[in-house]
């Protein structure tokens, strides 16, 4: 969870793209802490003092934590500590980046003393709220008896639900799911995701809703229905989809492949199989979300 507030945190300040973002959650599960992103997280050492250290490790053939007590910037028993120290998602995260050439140690220290400040101080308080949230909402939600695997679609709407209150707001409720043939769509927003388990899913609402849930996503007072709305439909879509495939390839070790966004308006859209409209009630209008299973391997 830290994770995700961190990544959202520079999604919103533009330091990455939301490719950018999925690429690195899926490197995360198999990095390896450094010992310098411990100390910067520890507060023994500043990142330029870390970056100093990088660069004598190009002159001399030594270890981080050797060099690090030669140059006087950590004890013996500072560097023991910090081999046996746990590193908090974010900060794995944030070393990723520093690896990726897309930011420098700098760069990232500022950052972290940025998001501790203005959120870390409320972190577990807010997970907590919003977890109680979501916990609820799943409650009271009903899932129809006859959908297939339903542990997958309660993984993606548990997802969905989350990334709903994160970027959206709280202000939403949902109606029973609905299983119907053909769906008509107002502006809707498509996507396939293709592998061990392809499934479609689709966002479609009124355009006036559109303008609204666009401005809420991207934090920016949208005045009328234009391409840049559009894209915010598409940008949250992809980025909700691109999570899920992570967890499914974390969770039940599934590769599965995001296709390009498709735009549906005023159209029936309709599925080789079954097709699932889930209606979210927001404040500003009604969010249709859309779901239909292509293939799974069993």
């Amino acid at each position: 969870m830290h994770t995700q507030f961190f990544g959202n945190f520079l999604l919103n300040k533009g330091i990455i793209s939301p490719e950018q973002l999925i690429e690195i959650l899926k490197v995360q599960s198999t990095a390896h802490k450094k010992l310098g992103t411990l100390a910067i997280h520890a507060g023994y050492m500043s990142a330029s003092e870390v970056e100093d250290v990088f660069i004598t490790q190009t002159h001399y053939d030594k270890r981080f934590g050797e060099l690090s007590i030669e140059l006087g910037y950590l004890t013996q028993e500072q560097v023991d500590e910090l081999l046996d120290m746990q590193l908090p998602d974010y900060m794995l995260l944030g070393q990723i980046l520093i690896e990726r050439n897309i930011l420098e140690p700098i760069e990232l220290e500022n950052l972290i003393i940025e998001y501790q400040s203005a959120y870390e101080i409320f972190d577990l308080e807010l997970i907590e709220e919003q977890k109680h949230m979501v916990d609820k909402l799943l409650a009271d939600f009903y899932l129809p008896e006859d959908l297939p695997h339903a542990e997958y679609i309660l993984s993606y709407l548990t997802l969905l639900f989350n990334n709903l209150v994160r970027f959206i707001g709280e202000d939403f409720t949902t109606l029973n799911i609905m299983n119907l043939p053909e769906i008509p769509t107002n502006f809707c927003i498509s996507q396939d995701v293709e592998g061990s388990f392809a499934f479609l899913s689709a966002l479609d609402m009124e355009q006036e809703t559109a303008v609204e849930f666009a401005s809420r996503y991207v934090n920016e007072n949208f005045d009328e229905f234009n391409e840049y709305v559009s894209a915010s439909m598409e940008d949250f879509l992809n980025l909700h989809n691109g999570l899920y495939s992570v967890n499914m390839s974390n969770d039940h070790s599934m590769e599965l492949h995001l296709q390009p966004p498709a735009t549906h308006e005023n159209t029936l859209l309709s599925t080789e199989s079954s097709s699932y409209l889930l209606p979210i009630i927001f404040s500003f209008g009604t969010v249709n979300f859309i779901f239909s299973i292509n293939h799974i391997e069993e």
